[in-house]
């Protein structure tokens, strides 16, 4: 084959297709140019926008943060105002019983901490809030979540809320404090620490309660204001009230100028008459107003001088079913009748009627 009809047929085949370039294109300096000056556009158009919103988040987190400051030192020095004034109080008689150094430090201590707190959380709070709104987030959702999650912890944790609430209430109203001697109901005994959820009590054997504030439904405070000694005395029917009621002045009398016992009497010491009469027996109601927690031991020193005057006097103390002394024993067998002459002796009712059993002679 020629040259020339080569050249054809390679002409009239189809050409091969040219392969695609994956390299990617470099971009030019003009596109480098648009996009600087896109985003600079950009940043001249919003940088007003987001100078105001720094601002205003730094001055809300400036007026939170100093807000916060004014308010805890307001509480602070309300705190310290009412322990300066608590022992102005002490002067008095009735003062330093109602208060003491470590009741009012406790005190003082809880209070300050829950208006603290719930301060910080109201003014912190807030201010969240106001910085999410500074970045226009709807808070709406985040409100309604927030409520229901509230809702469901309520419920979830409702005894620990009750007991956190009583605790803030109990404080405040000051119900008691430590060193008092209180019944709360589901256990009593002395207070030797006050807290929001627990109080701690040392029971009468030496063990330490912990008794939950939601759980106590009444208190009976044993150490504020007065107690009450009372003691009852029986004595025999036929004693003479005069001379029994000037044995019982005569230890009153003698008890209340002697001490720590005038220290521990408030009033005097009182025969306030007959509180029963029985067929043989009578009791005499003897009273005083003491300090308060030192009830018990009055009584028992009134009780010890009592008997021992009334020994002295040779007044008789009874109580109960206790028969007297002076009466001599009764025969039991003096209530039984003789048997008659002519009942048969070997029947069994004569062998029980008769006090003592007689020995028969056996029968041969």
């Amino acid at each position: 084959m020629s040259l020339p009809a080569l050249l054809l047929a390679a002409g009239s085949s189809p050409s091969p297709t040219p392969s695609v370039s994956t390299t990617p294109a470099v971009p030019s300096l003009q596109d480098a140019q648009e996009s600087a000056t896109n985003a600079a556009s950009w940043v001249e158009q919003n940088w007003s926008t987001w100078l105001a919103i720094g601002l205003r988040i730094l001055l809300i987190l400036v007026i939170a943060g100093v807000l916060r400051a004014v308010v805890q030192r307001a509480i602070t020095k309300l705190i310290d105002r009412m322990t300066r004034t608590a022992e102005a109080v002490d002067g008095t008689s009735l003062g330093g019983l109602l208060v003491n150094n470590e009741r009012r430090r406790q005190r003082s201590q809880a209070i300050g901490s829950v208006l603290r707190s719930v301060a910080s959380f109201a003014i912190l709070g807030t201010a969240g809030l106001m910085v999410l709104a500074a970045f226009q987030i709807n808070l709406a959702p985040l409100l309604a979540s927030a409520g229901v999650a509230g809702v469901a912890i309520g419920f979830g944790a409702r005894n620990l809320v009750t007991d956190f609430l009583s605790g803030v209430f109990m404080i405040l109203e000051d119900q008691y404090g430590v060193g008092d001697s209180i019944d709360a109901g589901v256990a009593s005994g002395e207070v030797i620490e006050v807290g929001l959820r627990v109080t701690k009590l040392r029971g009468d054997n030496g063990e330490i309660w912990y008794v939950r504030n939601g759980e106590v439904k009444r208190i009976g405070n044993l150490s504020q204001g007065w107690a009450t000694a009372g003691v009852d005395v029986t004595v025999k029917a036929n004693e003479d009230l005069d001379r029994v009621k000037a044995t019982l002045d005569e230890v009153a009398e003698k008890m209340s100028a002697e001490e720590p016992w005038n220290e521990l009497l408030w009033s005097p010491i009182e025969v306030l008459g007959l509180d029963s009469v029985l067929l043989d027996s009578m009791v005499v109601r003897v009273s005083a107003k003491t300090m308060p927690g030192k009830s018990l031991t009055v009584e028992r020193e009134l009780r010890w001088r009592i008997k021992r005057a009334f020994d002295a006097a040779d007044i008789r103390i009874v109580g109960g079913a206790t028969a007297p002394a002076d009466e001599e024993p009764v025969d039991p067998t003096a209530s039984v009748a003789a048997p008659s002459v002519l009942s048969n002796p070997d029947s069994p009712q004569a062998a029980a009627a008769s006090p003592i059993a007689q020995q028969r002679p056996a029968a041969k």
